[in-house]
């Protein structure tokens, strides 16, 4: 069985992330996507939250599934058995980031391996980072985040 690993702290999950994972999923027997806590970042939800925003946003592929995850990514996927990790890139800087992150994980776990998914040009200016900054002045983030999630968004972005 193949597996991909599709990990992201998705705080919040996008429309970008979901494309990727819809792609991902064609070329695969099963699509992991892991919520992964990422120390570096300070999360506005919280990865149970992340978890059900990501669920509810993947509820109708059914080689999809969805967990979360603390620890080393090369962890997981020697875990789960993953024949690779897929990634979106959106542009120059993301494909810089990605390939290095690769490299050390590679060094962490020898036989990891890594696909770079480029994204559609009209997803390419989405990121968590702006969905949280649109919608907490009230803008529109109904193009930026799944159908299925905006108003839960909306609610958290509204309260911080």
């Amino acid at each position: 069985m193949k597996i991909l690993l599709f990990p992201g702290s998705f705080d919040p999950f996008t429309r970008g992330h979901r494309d990727i994972a819809r792609r991902a999923s064609k070329v695969c027997d099963k699509l992991v996507v892991a919520v992964m806590e990422n120390s570096a970042k300070k999360a506005l939800f919280s990865v149970e939250e992340r978890e059900e925003l990501v669920r509810l946003s993947l509820a109708n592929y059914d080689n999809i599934e969805v967990i979360s995850s603390s620890g080393l990514l090369v962890d997981l996927y020697k875990e789960l058995g993953c024949c690779a990790v897929v990634r979106g890139i959106r542009s120059e800087s993301d494909f810089r980031y990605e390939a290095e992150l690769a490299l050390a994980n590679r060094l962490l776990l020898p036989e990891y391996d890594c696909l770079l998914l480029p994204c559609r040009d009209d997803m390419s200016l989405i990121s968590s980072s702006i969905v949280k900054e649109v919608g907490h002045y009230g803008g529109d983030i109904s193009k930026m985040v799944p159908a299925e999630i905006v108003d839960i968004v909306k609610e958290k972005l509204t309260q911080r």
